[in-house]
């Protein structure tokens, strides 16, 4: 593994947590996952398997750290990964097809899938919370997803550019 790229994935790390946590809490004390649009950066800018799992463990152990749900430790260390997989999977499938607005796509199609997951997690595996999935989903899940969508719509353009200038993005070996 690249130094410079585990370096470049612990600021997108640290960048999400405290996005994270100056994030007000919506319903039931749930936040929107400000580090998922984090995570989905650094697998777009960086899309190999080794980085994939490394940065979706390490983003599952940072929300489980600061997250407010009851249960969300938990449904944290089981939501980051399997999110991140789907999403690398997604990527690969469709980054050839969506050029333009894969990341925009991508990253409300992988909010939706986490929070499907997250809330799976904690309202029937765990059980500690009383509330329904839908209202859940519809107060917490969706907005979360329109607000990371936005806000890669506006950081990845700019993440590619100084990924194309940087050492960083010339150290690295071409990708296909």
């Amino acid at each position: 593994m690249n130094t410079r790229v585990l370096v470049m994935l612990s600021l997108l790390i640290g960048i999400g947590a405290v996005l994270h946590v100056i994030m007000p809490p919506f319903f039931f004390g749930m936040r929107p996952d400000m580090m998922l649009a984090m995570m989905f950066l650094g697998i777009m800018l960086f899309p190999k398997l080794p980085y994939v799992l490394l940065l979706s463990v390490a983003t599952g152990f940072i929300s489980a750290l600061t997250t407010t749900v009851p249960g969300g430790q938990i449904a944290n260390l089981i939501d980051k990964p399997l999110t991140a997989l789907s999403f690398f999977g997604l990527y690969i499938a469709l980054g050839k097809l969506l050029k333009k607005v894969t990341a925009p796509v991508l990253t409300a199609v992988g909010t939706v899938i986490s929070g499907t997951i997250f809330l799976s997690c904690v309202l029937f595996v765990i059980g500690l919370m009383d509330a329904s999935f839908t209202v859940m989903f519809a107060t917490v899940v969706l907005p979360t997803a329109v607000v990371n969508t936005v806000l890669m719509t506006v950081i990845y353009p700019i993440a590619q550019r100084v990924m194309k200038r940087s050492r960083i993005s010339q150290s690295l070996p071409v990708q296909p």
